[in-house]
């Protein structure tokens, strides 16, 4: 159990970074440039052990200037804040920090017990369920004040030996002011240094997760994944809800419990656990099962008697063993033979602790979520997968190191999904980068086929991709199951989710490393811009791409849906449509069902699994496609596996694409072919294409052919520790040539007269030769029509420079 026990914390302080005297009742720790700790004890005995939140405060000391005025108090300054406290017990006129750095003096400073003109940008929160819309968020690391505040007074502790412990007594304070004014992904790296790193998650956690609380049999869900696999739609996860254990049995009813608490197989839907979980494993699937812990062990379960020994607990009575996590005897027994005898038995791989019980034990301070989390990420080191995976609820700021988090049981409706990307966006503002949703919704609402497959394309490019709902059998997820146009769409989206692995992986490697978030809120990289707070559903996902969510019902007339959202500067291309789009403005985006709006910017590579056929768990891939949006210089490190490391660039002055070897070739397929789909430009003549492999350069190619906008070059079978050269020739210029094209398409599909198509077309086509672009923009805003047809035909005629 030693694993258990032992995770990664220095908390205690460099004393040269901490501000204090003997016997006073203030300590002052100076953790990085931009982090200051601010504590109060009536006793004069301050806390060194790891929080919740802060399990390492041993960092660089940062220099600081300390000017103690005696009496009239004390000023800490570093280049980002300064410090005034009048030395008494904590005051809104006592104790201050003033965000330096281009701030007025009235917005920018924090001070205690005040949050008077506070522009909170949110965090996250610890549960979605049963909401229908919006909700508030709890506290983040960042603000427009340059200011934020993570109190850690009431949080639990870890003693030395990895067990926990409560605050010391009433009156304590334990402050964390963040002051890094609107350098937001600096405040997130030192919450990282400070809280730890998120984990990097195993590769197979990216891919497709199938859920949904139902009363499956072995057969029948064996059936349901051997279903998926027919149809091409792969699958990663297989998530068995509370129905695996007894629920509604006899025994459960004479014991009057719910039945929400188990762990025992009910063998008359799995007779063999033990084969189910082999089967599973044949498919390539992890397995994770529900537990609901909160009603502890009672008699009628198959472990209850080797726990009652474990715990010296007598069972003359059959009284149910309570569920006390706050025991560390319990603790151990709950690990080490509850949960793992079901996990030998049936291979499960990790645990979805589902805890809705609330923050509170028989010890102050305690929350029940947080032991769970924390002891349960550990202990799953141990598991059959031997990778340590949770899948739990939020508990507070420091959760991120125990991914992934469950956000709930959401409402099935248009104002679920449009509050998604926004919850998730925010609570990269607090480190929590993988959230994973009930992607369509859990319950309740109503049927809406478009809104199930916009849900599905939400949930591809969102952190963790995990389909659920309810055992009603009306509202169910498999994509058959829908009308023929959204089943299309969610299979064709499912796929893309695997095809994304490339991608995915490298940036989960990233946000590990690095201290980025895959989801990240716009003002992140543009924190001077107004713009870039008015669209908090719009975000970027990893290093290259900008998604855009559609989250309301389409257009009857248009047939499209729309969303909002500002682009950047630059040049960005939608990897959908082709579409060529100039940024630095607020803009609308119209897209069919089939289409989603994420847009790459010039300068781009995008690595995806270019497999015909998509298996389950996620294997590393034989082909690897490459979508490259010239106009810039472009470099992406590839990585697969934990090591092999691919360096790909791009010189847009050579019009060269360079493929180095891995680092790493042990784990990566001995040859590899590959498909590089050069996007927004046009394909150019044979003879200016030269591939280039370990110096051998050739001229013709494998197969060269024309694309959306674009063109696309295979190349079969390349050595795996070969480098690759292809030259497309010099400055490749980023264009788009098929505006009129993407125009008819929208006029076509358009639900209006006829004759109303005729006056349109001739005003976007043009019935003069050489009518300029105002020129026809003017003729089509002359034209009484349906306006959400008029702002999507606009949107392309003024997406960009070229076009007509």
């Amino acid at each position: 159990m030693a694993h258990r026990y032992t995770f990664a914390s220095n908390p205690g302080t460099d004393p040269r970074s901490v501000v204090t005297v003997p016997g006073a009742s203030y300590r002052v720790s100076v953790l990085t440039d931009g982090i200051v700790r601010i504590e109060w004890s009536p006793t004069s005995t301050f806390e060194d052990r790891a929080s919740t939140f802060a399990v390492n405060r041993s960092l660089p000391v940062p220099p600081f200037e300390v000017r103690d005025r005696g009496a009239q108090g004390l000023e800490i300054s570093t280049s980002r804040f300064k410090l005034s406290y009048d030395k008494q017990p904590f005051s809104t006129n006592g104790l201050s920090v003033q965000v330096l750095g281009g701030f007025t003096h009235h917005h920018s400073t924090w001070r205690y017990g005040s949050d008077v003109d506070l522009v909170d940008l949110g965090g996250t929160a610890r549960t979605l369920d049963g909401v229908n819309g919006r909700m508030e968020l709890g506290p983040a690391v960042v603000s427009r004040n340059g200011f934020a505040l993570i109190d850690d007074s009431e949080s639990m502790l870890f003693q030395p030996d990895g067990w926990v412990a409560p605050r010391k007594g009433e009156g304590e304070i334990d402050l964390y002011v963040f002051a890094y004014g609107l350098d937001y992904k600096a405040a997130i790296k030192a919450f990282y240094a400070v809280s730890g790193s998120q984990p990097t998650l195993p590769r197979w956690a990216l891919g497709n997760w199938w859920s949904r609380y139902y009363n499956y049999t072995e057969k029948g869900y064996l059936d349901l994944m051997d279903k998926f696999k027919e149809r091409e739609i792969p699958l990663s996860v297989a998530v068995v809800d509370m129905d695996w254990h007894i629920v509604d049995t006899p025994v459960v009813r004479e014991a009057r419990v719910s039945g929400w608490t188990g762990y025992t197989w009910d063998r008359t839907l799995f007779p063999s656990p033990e084969r189910f979980g082999s089967e599973l494993r044949k498919r390539n699937l992890k397995l994770t099962l529900n537990d609901h812990p909160h009603d502890g062990i009672h008699s009628f379960e198959d472990a209850y008697m080797e726990m009652a020994e474990a715990l010296g607990h007598d069972t003359s009575k059959k009284d149910p063993i309570v569920f006390d996590i706050t025991d560390r005897r319990f603790a151990d027994a709950f690990f080490d033979v509850l949960h793992r005898g079901i996990e030998k038995e049936s291979g499960c791989d990790f645990w979805w602790v589902d805890w809705q019980q609330g923050i509170h034990t028989r010890i102050r301070g305690i929350d029940p979520l947080w032991m769970l989390n924390h002891f349960q990420y550990l202990d799953s080191s141990v598991s059959p997968s031997g990778q340590p995976l949770n899948f739990s609820r939020f508990a507070g700021p420091g959760s991120h190191r125990y991914p992934v988090g469950f956000s709930g049981d959401t409402i099935v409706s248009w104002e679920s999904l449009a509050f998604q990307p926004e919850f998730t966006n925010c609570a990269s503002n607090i480190g929590y980068g993988w959230w994973s949703h009930d992607i369509g919704g859990h319950m309740c609402g109503v049927r809406d086929d478009e809104l199930a497959a916009r849900w599905v394309q939400y949930g591809v490019f969102s952190p963790i991709m995990r389909l659920h709902s309810t055992q009603s059998m009306w509202n169910t997820k498999e994509p058959w199951n829908f009308n023929a146009e959204a089943c299309k769409i969610m299979e064709d989206f499912l796929r893309l989710r695997h095809k994304l692995l490339p991608y995915l992986h490298s940036m989960n490697v990233r946000a590990s490393a690095e201290g980025e978030p895959i989801c990240q809120p716009m003002y992140w990289a543009f924190p001077e811009r107004d713009e870039a707070y008015l669209y908090p559903n719009v975000y970027t996902f990893g290093t290259n791409l900008l998604v855009m969510p559609v989250v309301e019902p389409r257009s009857s007339t248009s047939v499209l849906g729309k969303t909002k959202g500002w682009l950047p500067p630059g040049k960005w291309v939608d990897i959908f449509t082709g579409a060529l789009y100039g940024g630095n403005r607020h803009i609308s985006l119209h897209r069919r069902l089939d289409q989603y709006p994420v847009l790459a910017p010039s300068g781009t590579i995008l690595p995806l699994d270019g497999s015909k056929v998509l298996d389950n768990g996620c294997p590393l891939p034989e082909t690897l496609e490459l979508l490259v949006v010239p106009g810039a210089d472009a470099e992406f490190a590839l990585v697969e596996g934990h090591v092999a490391t691919t360096e790909l660039r791009f010189s847009q002055s050579e019009g060269v694409l360079t493929v180095a070897p891995p680092s790493d070739t042990s784990v990566l397929p001995q040859q590899r072919s590959w498909l590089v789909r050069f996007l927004g430009t046009r394909k150019p003549g044979s003879d200016s294409i030269t591939i280039t492999i370990d110096g051998i350069t050739s001229t013709s190619p494998t197969e060269v052919e024309a694309t959306t906008n674009g063109f696309l070059i295979k190349i079969d079978n390349v050595p795996i520790t070969s480098s690759i050269s292809i030259s497309i020739g010099a400055n490749p210029k980023l264009e788009d040539h098929e505006t009129l094209e993407r125009c008819n398409e929208i006029l076509k599909a358009a639900q209006v007269e006829y004759l109303m198509k005729e006056v349109v077309w001739d005003a976007i086509a043009g019935a003069e030769a050489g009518e300029t672009r105002l020129e026809r923009v003017t003729r089509l805003n002359g034209i009484e029509m349906d306006e959400d047809l008029r702002a999507a035909l606009l949107e392309q005629m003024l997406a960009c420079s070229q076009g007509f």
